[in-house]
């Protein structure tokens, strides 16, 4: 990989920490670091737009195959902060064209490695032996090699096989030194940019830079796996690698060593006789359980990070994570809005929508429902009345983008990495099945968690989705709910049972109690008892949950291969 050459005690000056200002006023008094990297960088960023401007319209495939390897050798020779971004482009089949993604998935683990001479010195220093009497067996070439370091599959014992990940050199300088600058040309260039991030542009990049900070450090890496492997620790579709804390450390670590097939080629998958539908579910649902059960999400799903297993749980693949420098943490109160944002949004409730904008943080608390709630409706409603099954996120932030020009909204720098994590995962999906839909399985999902409502937050949604203002019952809402279980598209009927369980629970315990007296009061009307809309909901749920449809729930678990 390229680097700007620079004075080797450097390296020793950048902190292992990011901090805007201060690196800012570090860099700004350092310009024969800053002007050489930045000329560097602008003339490199302008030829590659001038040649991408010129040949994109080229229909010869030697051309664009060409000009997919310009792209990936300039984002190459810019260094670990520009491959990150190509990294993200990588798993966008939508966005980018088909032959120029087959080039920029080398950016995920096919990067030129560095020198084995240096590697070794570093895994020797970080860990306080010689290689020989750490390792029974150590290779003299890497098998991947990536932005911020390289891996070999070396073994302890008894063939016991671990992967070791040796950070590159400089990596706190490079970094350090890129963000400030990539900082400065944004919020320089932003105004001429067609984005309307407005101040969330610089802390977007801010957010960028703490994550790439937080990635280097292998220690916080080695924690983050662990704490990914006890959250999944009963989900025997999801598989995390075991960390060696013995063969760790800041700049090294050590882990078990998966056998499986990368997320980069559906055929390759299906050689290996993995169905690649089995293993978006998971990758979906797992991703939906970090973002709103778990509040701890891997940030930085692209192929390169996750691997297809053979074997299968219900419906669901068997799915490796590896690679846990990138991850970030979302609150309580941010998993609880975003719940209800989902539901809000495909029951077209546009003025709770707002509010739950609000409350995120993506409009001022200042703005009127009543100027924001129209442009909702005009934008997003035309996309909702499809199917939710033909409901994609990119339709969503497609369709959001365009409200970003004429209304106050803006990105906060908090949902940067949980934004990045959901377009990556859509288009990892993509790229292995072209139909795919995140919004069909991410909703049943979600209404499944709503109609058992497993804690207290859960409940106050679902009696928001039940009940309307004046403790009327919104048949249209629960059979909405109850109808996306049985999308055959989605084979979530299979989850009648545990969920007609879950909700006879509910009712049935102390803080079902909340339901039943609404229930109840739901059949008072003008003082007179008015049964028809409780005969209406239970005639529904009867329907749903009819012996013919629970039998067939129950062969389909006994034996996987009825039809």
């Amino acid at each position: 990989m390229h680097t700007t050459t620079h004075n080797p005690t450097e390296e020793q000056e950048a902190p292992m920490e990011y901090d805007s200002d201060r690196d800012f006023a570090w860099l700004i008094i350092r310009p024969w670091i800053w002007v050489p990297r930045l000329i560097e960088i602008v003339t490199t960023l302008v030829m590659l737009i001038i040649k991408l401007w010129l040949d994109r319209g080229n229909p010869d495939k030697e051309v664009q195959k060409n000009l997919a390897n310009y792209l990936l050798i300039t984002l190459t020779k810019l260094g670990p902060c520009f491959i990150k971004v190509g990294q993200a482009l990588s798993t966008r089949p939508d966005l980018v064209r088909r032959d120029w993604l087959e080039e920029l998935t080398n950016l995920q683990d096919n990067l030129p490695p560095f020198n084995h001479t240096k590697a070794l010195q570093i895994l020797e220093n970080e860990l306080g032996g010689k290689v020989e009497t750490l390792f029974e067996y150590f290779p003299n070439v890497p098998i991947a090699s990536a932005s911020l370091g390289q891996v070999y599959k070396a073994r302890l014992y008894n063939d016991y096989w671990v992967a070791v990940k040796i950070q590159r050199p400089n990596l706190a300088f490079i970094i350090r030194r890129d963000v400030v600058i990539i900082k400065s040309l944004a919020i320089l260039s932003s105004p001429f940019l067609p984005l309307n991030l407005g101040i969330g542009l610089g802390e977007i990049i801010d957010e960028f830079g703490r994550s790439l900070f937080e990635e280097i450090n292998y220690e916080s890496e080695a924690r983050n796996a662990e704490r990914f492997s006890r959250l999944f620790r009963d989900n025997p579709a999801v598989t995390v690698p075991k960390v060696e804390k013995s063969l760790s450390s800041f700049k090294v670590i050590t882990t078990s060593w998966i056998d499986g097939v990368k997320l980069k080629d559906v055929n390759e998958i299906k050689e290996n006789h993995i169905d690649p539908k089995s293993i978006i579910r998971t990758g979906v649902i797992s991703g939906i359980q970090q973002l709103l059960e778990f509040g701890f999400f891997h940030a930085d799903p692209h192929p390169g990070n996750m691997f297809a297993l053979k074997g299968k749980t219900n419906e669901l693949g068997h799915l490796a994570y590896i690679d846990f420098g990138m991850m970030d943490t979302i609150t309580s109160n941010d998993r609880i809005t975003l719940t209800e944002a989902i539901v809000n949004l495909i029951n077209q409730d546009y003025y709770s929508l707002a509010d739950d904008f609000k409350k995120l943080g993506f409009l001022s608390s200042s703005v009127s429902p009543e100027t924001i709630v129209p442009a909702l409706k005009e934008v997003l409603g035309g996309a909702i009345n499809e199917e939710v099954v033909d409901f994609n996120f990119k339709k969503i932030t497609d369709s959001f983008s365009e409200l970003m020009f004429d209304y106050p909204f803006r990105v906060p720098a908090r949902f940067a990495l949980i934004i990045r994590a959901v377009v990556s995962q859509e288009g990892l999906a993509l790229n292995l099945d072209p139909q795919f839909k995140i919004v069909g399985i991410a909703y049943p999902y979600v209404a499944k968690r709503l109609l058992a409502a497993d804690s207290k937050e859960m409940l106050e949604i679902l009696l928001d989705v039940i009940f309307d203002n004046k403790g009327g019952i919104r048949i249209n809402r629960i059979e909405s709910l109850l109808g996306v279980l049985l999308n055959d598209g989605n084979k979530s009927s299979e989850d009648l049972i545990p969920v007609a369980g879950a909700g006879l629970k509910l009712i049935c315990s102390k803080n079902g109690k909340l339901l039943r007296r609404n229930l109840l009061l739901s059949m008072i009307k003008d003082e007179k008892l008015d049964t028809k809309e409780i005969k209406t909901l239970i005639k529904l749920i009867s329907k749903t949950f009819s012996p013919t449809k629970v039998a067939g729930n129950i062969i389909n678990r006994i034996n996987p291969l009825a039809v």
